[in-house]
């Protein structure tokens, strides 16, 4: 019988990294790229959050979460670029990662906490977004090892010294 630290500590798979954006500025739109470049001291370089809280270097939000805000919002599916946040990984319940910290190739980001939806929702996705993406807005982490992140790269969890 294991036991609940084990259990909490065990994941069925890696994840996969499906998309990224990149905040430009406060109200710009999204760029979407292929890779980004990781600083353990600004995060990720080229998005506005870039060096203003070492909390927040990054935010993830579950691929497996688009279509449940989609259904949500009466939408058939949900452009990542509207939830404003940085990576998309499938294959991996982001909800389980409190206390861990990501490898994504050879960067390694701590979660530092859940990113809560802001009032944009409302105006992105339509009247009700915001109470849409409670509970579905996903991750923030701080970068603990830099480096480059890909799509198709693999999250693999490990547990937080």
């Amino acid at each position: 019988m294991q036991t609940i630290k084990e259990l909490l500590n065990t994941f069925p798979r890696p994840g996969r990294i499906e998309w990224i954006g990149l905040r430009p500025g406060r109200d710009a739109f999204m760029n979407v790229v292929d890779s980004v470049e990781v600083s353990e001291k600004t995060g990720l370089v080229g998005d506005h959050y870039s060096g203003r809280s070492g909390n927040r270097h990054v935010t993830l939000i579950q691929a497996e979460y688009l279509p449940a805000v989609a259904s949500m919002t009466g939408h058939d599916q949900v452009d990542p670029a509207l939830l404003r946040r940085n990576i998309v990984v499938s294959g991996l319940n982001l909800g389980a990662l409190k206390d861990h910290q990501l490898q994504i190739g050879d960067v390694i980001l701590e979660v530092t906490g859940q990113c809560h939806p802001c009032s944009k929702m409302e105006t992105a996705l339509g009247p009700g977004g915001y109470n849409a993406m409670r509970g579905h807005g996903g991750l923030t982490a701080r970068v603990l090892k830099g480096g480059t992140i890909k799509i198709g790269d693999e999250v693999v969890v490990d547990i937080a010294q």
